[in-house]
């Protein structure tokens, strides 16, 4: 797939797991665990955004697209 998702980064910058993401945005680590490894085929903008809004970061901070060649 040619979207990459950095969320790992982005929880490393901030020195926060993603057990306590999961709290501060409302989400089950199931679902946070299934983003991050990026096999989640679809994101709600209302979970980008909360998401957005407790790491203090943009959704091209969390999103990378690569084209496949």
């Amino acid at each position: 797939m040619p979207i990459e998702i950095r969320l790992d980064e982005r929880l490393r910058e901030r020195g926060m797991t993603l057990s306590e993401l999961s709290e501060r945005v409302g989400i089950t680590l199931a679902n946070l665990s299934i983003l991050k490894t990026g096999k989640a085929r679809a994101v709600r903008f209302s979970t980008l955004e909360a998401i957005c809004e407790v790491l203090e970061c943009q959704p091209g901070d969390l999103l990378v697209y690569r084209r496949e060649t």
